[in-house]
């Protein structure tokens, strides 16, 4: 099937009430949900075209490619999110650009985005990635998490608002569902801790494959590709 314009617009559709209805079971509505449109595999004129469509957050996982698309799309009404993995040395082309950066997995990383974004006059919110067993991904531990958390939170010009995870690709999403219930249950237990300027309130999980069931867990954000370009 090709990937016309009016083709991506009905999977955006189609995704918005999928969020919609499992933000239902969970006892939310739609709208504590964000849906994060990941757009590496697509031209700036899809872009366009989703935030056209209202689609304002979008996420791309290569720090040059976002700046580039930062640049070149900065007419638009839209927030970008970094959601790939992050270089200290690559922090310099999103800092100022994300909206949110998905990826803090280490304390030095953090502090190079505190510096950047106090060079630039901002607050960077960020996430801490936590790993969801596969040693392969990145992520800090998650007993190890809370201390990131805590340390990553202390620094200026950073705005910690909450966690993120990927999840193990599986045919079954029911196969992962515990991965986003811990997260959740993590993010409730650092918030019970205290040590932190402020509540985390934002859980990054689920993706194509498995989104239905992180938001039914608790996910605030979703990172979606395939399903909207296939």
């Amino acid at each position: 099937m090709d990937l016309t314009p009016e083709r991506i617009l009905a999977n955006l559709r189609e995704v918005r009430n999928r969020i919609a209805a499992a933000a239902a079971r969970s006892g939310r509505t739609a709208d504590a949900v964000r849906l994060v449109a990941v757009t590496k595999t697509v031209e700036p004129d899809v872009i366009r075209l989703l935030v056209g469509a209202g689609q304002a957050d979008v996420g791309e996982n290569r720090p040059q490619q976002l700046r580039d698309r930062a640049r070149l799309l900065a007419d638009l009404p839209m927030r970008w999110h970094m959601i790939g993995s992050l270089q200290r040395n690559k922090v310099k082309y999103v800092a100022a650009a994300c909206a949110m950066i998905h990826s803090v997995d280490r304390l030095d990383l953090a502090e190079e985005i505190s510096r950047r974004a106090q060079a630039a006059n901002v607050r960077a919110a960020c996430l801490v990635e936590v790993n969801s067993g596969e040693e392969q991904k990145a992520g800090v531990a998650p007993p190890e998490a809370p201390a990131l958390a805590r340390a990553v939170a202390a620094l200026p010009g950073v705005r910690l608002a909450g966690l993120m995870t990927m999840a193990p690709i599986a045919d079954d999403p029911e196969a992962v569902r515990p991965v986003f219930a811990a997260l959740r249950q993590l993010l409730e237990r650092i918030n019970r801790d205290g040590g932190l300027p402020r509540p985390l309130t934002e859980l990054s999980m689920g993706m194509t494959q498995d989104y239905q069931a992180a938001v039914e867990e608790g996910a605030t954000i979703v990172r979606v590709g395939t399903a909207l370009f296939r």
